[in-house]
């Protein structure tokens, strides 16, 4: 699945987040390059392989677009962690922010 977010954090800090968020999960950085990550492992049971991209660039000269694509078909437990991700990158814009139930 393909995942997105618009941020107003400049691109290093997202991926600073994302290094000390999803080695949490059971993912491990796997490559990586400027504006890019990927992340390989097991989230949750069964224990199935699974791949995260991870991309972050400038856009409309104050926003970081970031886009995150998994492997895996359907919401798995990796779709709803990198939501998760999203949530701890808005706290970082915004630290009154709670994240709650979405009804």
């Amino acid at each position: 699945m393909r995942h997105f977010h618009r941020s107003h954090l400049m691109p290093d800090r997202v991926l600073e987040i994302a290094d000390a968020f999803f080695p949490t999960i059971g993912m491990k950085k796997s490559a990586g390059a400027a504006r890019t990550r990927t992340y390989s492992g097991t989230v949750g049971t069964p224990e199935v392989p699974m791949t995260l991209q991870l991309s972050v660039k400038m856009e409309g000269g104050h926003y970081t677009f970031i886009e995150a694509h998994t492997d895996q078909m359907g919401e798995s437990r990796l779709d709803r962690n990198v939501k998760k991700f999203f949530v701890r990158v808005h706290q970082q814009e915004d630290a009154t922010h709670a994240m709650g139930a979405a009804y």
